[in-house]
């Protein structure tokens, strides 16, 4: 895969501030886990500033049945467009529902919603600002923006009942086909430190070189070139749909030692403007790079 450089459009436009901004709008609904009233607001704020932006908002909802709990739930996938007419296109993606459950918190909050900080705000205001530079600069590849639905709605190991808007989004586009796609998830932790996740460098090894090439061109630090964990995430998902996919992620929040991972610490001022910048530069410009 081959990239342009020089590009000034890839370095220095991605906006920090603006970028955390994004992300405690969304924090500010509350819990967005699916079938809550945060949920249902915060999916008409997401469509509302994708179409703000400019891109081609297409809403793609789902129901999914609980066994478990012995309900349907109405989970939506929100696809944005840049540049729709272009053939040459690419797919960037992140959950934006919240955990129903804080299971890895103390026993007294397991049953309580997490607010999903770090794990699911921080991916989709990347994206948020990325599309807010897409409408001031477009990419020289048409780009589709996608906000999955209920990746985190499942129980601990059963696999089956997560990633599930990722897995409706492969059953219900079967004729998508990007160049790749690169998942974002739990990349806002203030102190961010993103190895190369295993199942991106099985699956698509050619999209890790990409980013990880853009990464220490721009000198971003944050990016290590080993892989540490397999992680079971949207990206299997796509990949097994035939779409190579990657995840940038950073699994131990904040540390080795330190787990907020689906408690209620996964709060805004665990984040910082200055990790989702580190991400929106390196993607930045992997995007206004790419050869149409």
């Amino acid at each position: 895969m081959t990239i342009f450089s020089g590009n000034a459009l890839a370095e220095g436009n991605f906006n920090a501030d603006s970028a955390f901004r994004f992300l405690t709008r969304q924090t500010d609904f509350g819990p967005r886990n699916p079938g809550s009233a945060a949920h249902k607001a915060c999916l008409n704020y997401l469509q509302k500033e994708m179409e703000k932006f400019g891109g081609q908002v297409t809403l793609q909802p789902f129901m999914h049945y609980d066994l478990q709990r012995g309900f349907s739930l109405t989970m939506t996938n929100v696809i944005a467009s840049f540049q729709p007419e272009n053939k040459s296109r690419i797919m960037l993606c992140a959950h934006w529902d919240t955990r129903p459950m804080a299971d890895q918190d103390s026993p007294e909050n397991f049953d309580t919603p997490i607010l999903g900080a770090n794990d699911g705000a921080s991916g989709v205001a990347v994206l948020l600002e990325l599309a807010r530079q897409f409408q001031k600069s477009p990419p020289p590849v048409g780009v589709d923006l996608v906000l999955l639905d209920g990746e985190d709605y499942g129980s601990e190991g059963d696999l089956d009942n997560y990633c599930l808007g990722s897995r409706y989004f492969v059953d219900n586009n079967r004729k998508y086909f990007p160049r790749f796609a690169i998942l974002l998830d739990m990349i806002g932790d203030a102190q961010l430190d993103i190895p190369i996740e295993g199942y991106s460098q099985q699956y698509a090894p050619q999209v890790v070189k990409l980013v990880w090439d853009a990464a220490a061109n721009l000198g971003v630090s944050q990016f290590y070139p080993y892989v540490k964990h397999y992680i079971f995430d949207d990206h299997v998902i796509l990949n097994e749909g035939g779409i190579p996919a990657i995840d940038i992620i950073d699994f131990e929040y904040p540390d080795e030692s330190h787990r907020y991972w689906h408690t209620l610490e996964d709060t805004p001022d665990k984040c910082s403007p200055a990790s989702l910048k580190a991400v929106g530069d390196v993607l930045s410009k992997v995007i206004y790079e790419l050869i149409p």
